[in-house]
């Protein structure tokens, strides 16, 4: 899929048309090496019914004990599509850490847009979630 084109409701976190999230990328890694770093396919874990790869066994053990620290808020869709009400997929080089959760998103542009006013974005995007009938 290209990055920007709307997403089935019904999807829960956003994949490739091979099951895989955030094409691949380690969510960990956001967090521990502040950069997007690309997971392994010999280390990986299925969680919500998507495939997620890690850059190392640790990072792997450290999703799997506490996915919602990890894992990336609205199933890994952009957060900026979000706050406007859309389900869009993301690029894992554009993204942001807000209060210790990962945001995602479609572009480098989608992110700096959630940079500005971003505690009013993330509540647009966060009932827009709760809207969709999910939670993350």
């Amino acid at each position: 899929m290209t990055a920007g084109f709307p997403v089935l409701a019904e999807e829960l976190i956003s994949t490739d048309s091979s099951n895989l999230a955030l094409s691949g990328y380690d969510p960990v890694a956001y967090f521990t090496q502040s950069k997007p770093v690309e997971g392994s396919p010999d280390i990986n874990l299925e969680w919500q019914g998507a495939n997620w790869q890690f850059a190392s066994p640790e990072h792997r053990a450290m999703f799997a004990d506490n996915p919602d620290k990890y894992a990336p808020r609205y199933g890994g869709f952009c957060a900026g599509g979000m706050s406007l009400g859309r389900k869009t997929v993301v690029d894992p080089e554009a993204w942001m850490i807000v209060d210790g959760k990962l945001f995602m998103g479609g572009s480098h542009g989608a992110i700096a847009y959630m940079e500005k006013d971003t505690d009013e974005k993330i509540a647009k995007a966060d009932k827009n979630w709760e809207t969709l009938g999910v939670t993350n």
